[in-house]
């Protein structure tokens, strides 16, 4: 079992055993107008080596990992919450539920980045002063909930650091994040942030190190409980899955592409889990 595997199965068990139910929640369900309760847990944190090959990805149901890179692509290097460059550029429609009437999905993720500079800030503060303990980008920007609609973000947060070892380079980043629908996309936040990482340190010169995950609130919905415990019952793979990014061409942040990882030893358990949205 890779650690990734080890993570899950011990973060299921305790949502599953020791989680608090909610009340009164936000999201309902796209099917029937239901109330969306979820059963949770909190301040949960993982962390991983990426340069000893520990990578957050699980083998106990697939991961779209191509499509989670297309969605980062989406925030940081195009920039923009119009919905219309996500489906038609990159064929992703997992964001069409929280549409507002302006096709977009108000000032959030990407049309933030864009506002405030924030890749272009982080990007030379890394490369200018490496060593600097200010390398942030914070998507929760309360203005931008004041100046228009929609869902706040969940995944909010990056902090780097740069350690030197042995004369090399290496990047370092956490993701933080106040809320986590665990099943559904949990490892689709966690393994787009490790490929975002690796775009960043390419861009500087750095080889990557530890990325590490905070998540608040980490949830399961009371309609997963079902396909919640069916993962238990799977056994993992032996291999460890890793994601390589072999562009040595491409020293700029914005050249780099999805189609450039390469996803090694995937072999994740199937047939594929179905989940009911929670909107």
């Amino acid at each position: 079992m890779n650690k990734a595997d080890e993570y899950f199965v011990d973060n299921i068990i305790e949502i599953l055993e020791y989680g608090h139910r909610d009340e009164n929640p936000r999201p309902r369900y796209a099917s029937d107008g239901a109330p969306a309760h979820s059963i949770y847990i909190t301040q949960v944190f993982e962390t991983y080596n990426l340069e000893k090959n520990e990578f957050p990805i699980t083998t106990l149901r697939p991961i779209n990992i191509e499509n989670a890179i297309k969605e980062l692509e989406w925030i940081y290097k195009d920039q923009t919450s119009v919905l219309k460059v996500l489906t038609e550029k990159y064929n992703i429609h997992w964001w069409e539920p929280w549409s507002l009437p302006d096709g977009t999905i108000g000032r959030r993720y990407g049309e933030t980045v864009q506002v405030y500079d924030l890749m272009n800030k982080l990007l030379k503060g890394l490369v200018e002063d490496p060593f600097g303990r200010r390398h942030i980008i914070n998507l929760w920007q309360e203005q931008d909930f004041i100046d228009s609609e929609g869902l706040l973000p969940c995944a909010f947060m990056t902090i780097f650091s740069v350690v030197k070892h042995k004369d090399e380079m290496y990047l370092d980043m956490t993701l933080v994040q106040r809320s986590s629908d665990y099943l559904v996309a949990g490892h689709i936040n966690k393994m787009q942030y490790v490929a975002f990482q690796m775009m960043v340190a390419k861009h500087c010169g750095y080889k990557v190190g530890k990325f590490c995950h905070f998540v608040q609130n980490l949830h399961i919905y009371d309609r997963h409980v079902e396909q919640a415990n069916r993962l238990l019952c799977r056994r993992p793979r032996h291999q460890k899955p890793k994601l390589v990014l072999n562009v040595p061409e491409k020293t700029n942040f914005y050249d780099i592409s999805h189609s450039d990882f390469e996803l090694i030893d995937y072999d994740p358990v199937k047939p594929q889990l179905k989940f009911e949205l929670g909107v």
